[in-house]
């Protein structure tokens, strides 16, 4: 470290009661109650030494001004500051003490010493109505070198660079030290200007951010696919000639023009970021290779990683790719270059996950291990998935104890490109604890502990909404297969087939869960991540509309069917009160999503550039428009069928609906 200052003395009193244990996410590997005269009270700036780490410094100051702490500040090299910083002897960790008189910070690194402000960043808590600094020691070290987020920027969010850089902050806080923004065709190309969405990712942005994140200790590496998922750019004419199969997603690997269009757009990519240790190729779900021009062989698939490799490497970062094709076919391994990392990712809830990084291992490459949010095509992430994918996963790379294990990759998708960013946070925390902690994250204090760390609060109803939002999303699971939640919430209520897999739900306690956490969410403001908790909400209130939406596709008819009963007794008054329900039902199924939309919108533009937002928000306007057709066409069976006809016809011959 550039300068030693030495350590406050603390004089602690023994008879002093021990202090109730902070919650801290990750927890630390060492974490003890010491006795103290009174904990450090916070009413005043706290001082730190003028050399303190930059990022960590603000990284405190931005969370201790939410809380109501006065900011802190950092003195001159004559005065004696409150929080000290001296350098470590060895080790990738730190120590630090907290007493009466002060805090002591010990590390051998800037990342090191920059963890530990990010621990002391969670560490104040309310006693007495003021904030405190409890009296701790903790000594705390990794338990996997690399802790790396994936987020996807392809499929629809794209973030502002206001909420790239708020990203990167949050993840530091929960001592993530790798960013790694998945793209597809989002990155500006000026060879192919037209291909990029609009307010695409720029070499200017991609240099910003790679910068911005290193301030608070976090590498970014960037993701540029390179062999499939490439249909946003082979969809253009002047690229379609590259394709596999026409306009297809996998790049040709028997075509030398894949390179020569491949070869600078790495370069610029790589130009942008400066120079990272790793750049990750892609080369998943390489499918429809072996079904056009170019053979499916592991000397292709290898060949094809050899080129793009050799790319990178020319500019001195390692290549990164998925694991799944070697995984299928694993004598693709010798033949790739021995640098190449594989990103092994399996996201369900498995026994175990030991197979697929036993395949890897035994071929001595160096692996990086990806658990998944499990937020892709949901309303709010399968948390009990995720929690168990990441910690059985993680748990399995652990105890493999192999220098190859270099560490997490945890992923985060938008497959049907509407599902938010904000709504991510607890299984990302989750994953980073898990990664970081040498034990297991206790599941039972989990959303307790994650709750006062990312909420900066303490009221237990933050973590009884992530309860109830996680136990929703498990009593909407159907059988045999179960839907995700987005398809379930779009699905036309009066689809026969959606409507006989949800009668066996239990939909009104899904839809009380659901109230209940709105109860809490919509007056809550959290003093931390106030958006997050908006976002929470609107989970909330979308799972509540499923679960209604679902009823109404049951009562509608029921409603309709009573009117159609009472129809040869020419009982008008049954008729018209079953027909004006059942149409009434069809308004609030329009209603519902007209009060939606906009609030959609409105976290949507928190995060997110506008591009991708009118491609969701159509689908708000398109149910809209087909629960108004429904009403339509049930006043056109009323005043034509009924009333001039005497006759009612099937409630799905009345809205059209297929056989």
């Amino acid at each position: 470290m550039r300068t030693i200052v030495p350590c406050v003395a603390f004089f602690l009193a023994a008879t002093a009661a021990a202090t109730a244990m902070p919650a801290l996410v990750p927890r630390p590997n060492a974490l003890t109650a010491v006795p103290c005269a009174a904990p450090l009270a916070l009413g005043r700036p706290l001082a730190f030494s003028a050399d303190v780490d930059p990022g960590g410094f603000a990284l405190v100051t931005e969370r201790w001004t939410q809380l109501g702490i006065p900011a802190p500040t950092r003195v001159r090299a004559a005065s004696v500051p409150a929080v000290t910083v001296v350098a470590a002897p060895t080790g990738n960790g730190y120590r630090l003490r907290t007493g009466a008189h002060g805090v002591a910070i010990a590390a051998a690194s800037a990342e090191g010493q920059f963890d530990a402000l990010a621990t002391l960043a969670q560490l104040p808590e309310r006693q007495a109505g003021r904030w405190v600094l409890p009296c701790v020691a903790i000594d705390d070290a990794p338990a996997m070198r690399w802790r790396i987020v994936s987020d996807d920027v392809s499929r629809g969010p794209f973030p502002t660079m206001r909420y790239f850089e708020e990203r990167i902050r949050g993840l530091a806080g929960f001592k993530i030290n790798g960013y790694s923004p998945y793209m597809e065709q989002v990155f500006a190309d000026p060879r192919y200007p037209y291909v990029a969405p609009p307010a695409p990712m720029t070499g200017a942005e991609l240099h910003q951010l790679a910068v911005y994140a290193r301030r608070f200790h976090v590498t970014l590496i960037p993701e540029q696919q390179t062999f499939a998922h490439m249909h946003g750019s082979l969809a253009w004419e002047s690229l379609a000639p590259l394709a596999e199969l026409p306009h297809g997603y996998l790049l040709a690997a028997s075509d030398p023009a894949t390179y020569a269009y491949l070869a600078p757009l790495l370069r610029a990519e790589l130009a942008a970021v400066g120079r990272v240790p790793f750049f990750h190729l892609g080369a998943d779900e390489p499918n429809d290779l072996g079904r056009g021009r170019t053979p499916r062989t592991a000397a292709v698939f290898a060949g094809h990683v050899q080129r793009v490799a050799a790319i990178v490497a020319g500019a001195g970062a390692r290549p990164l790719i998925w694991d799944d094709a070697i995984q299928r076919d694993p004598s693709i391994l010798p033949l790739l270059p021995r640098s190449t990392v594989i990103v092994t990712f399996h996201y369900g809830d498995e026994p175990s996950f030991a197979g697929y990084i036993a395949t890897v291992e035994r071929a001595g490459f160096d692996q990086l291990v990806a658990p998944g949010a499990n937020n892709w095509n949901e309303i709010f992430p399968e948390l009990d998935i995720a929690y168990a994918n990441a910690a059985r996963f993680l748990a399995a790379a652990k105890a493999v104890r192999s220098p190859h294990q270099l560490g997490m990759f945890e992923t985060v998708w938008h497959d049907d490109g509407e599902s938010l960013y904000e709504a991510t946070w607890a299984p990302v925390a989750f994953a980073a604890a898990t990664a970081w902690q040498r034990a297991p994250v206790d599941r039972a204090t989990w959303h307790r502990d994650f709750a006062a760390a990312f909420f900066g609060s303490d009221d237990p109803r933050f973590a009884g909404d992530l309860d109830a939002l996680a136990a929703i999303r498990v009593a909407l699971r159907t059988k045999p297969e179960s839907d995700p939640s987005d398809y379930l919430f779009w699905a036309d209520p009066f689809d026969k087939r959606v409507q006989a897999r949800l009668r066996s739900l239990d939909l009104a306690g899904v839809r009380r869960r659901a109230e209940g956490v709105l109860a809490h969410l919509m007056n809550a403001v959290p003093p931390l991540h106030r958006n997050a908790a908006g976002v929470m909400a609107l989970a909330a209130l979308r799972y509540d509309v499923l679960g209604r939406r679902a009823q109404i596709g049951g009562e509608a008819r029921d409603y309709y069917d009573d009117a159609r009963a009472h129809v040869a007794a020419h009982e008008d008054g049954l008729v018209e009160r079953g027909l004006n329900v059942a149409k009434y039902l069809c308004w609030e199924l329009r209603d519902e999503l007209t009060m939606l939309a906009p609030r959609y919108a409105r976290a949507w533009d928190y995060e997110s550039r506008p591009a991708g937002r009118d491609r969701v928000l159509v689908r708000y306007a398109a149910a809209e428009q087909r629960a108004q057709r429904y009403a339509d066409q049930l006043d056109v069976a009323q005043r034509e069928d009924y009333v001039r006809g005497g006759t009612l016809p099937t409630f799905d011959e009345a809205l059209g609906l297929e056989p």
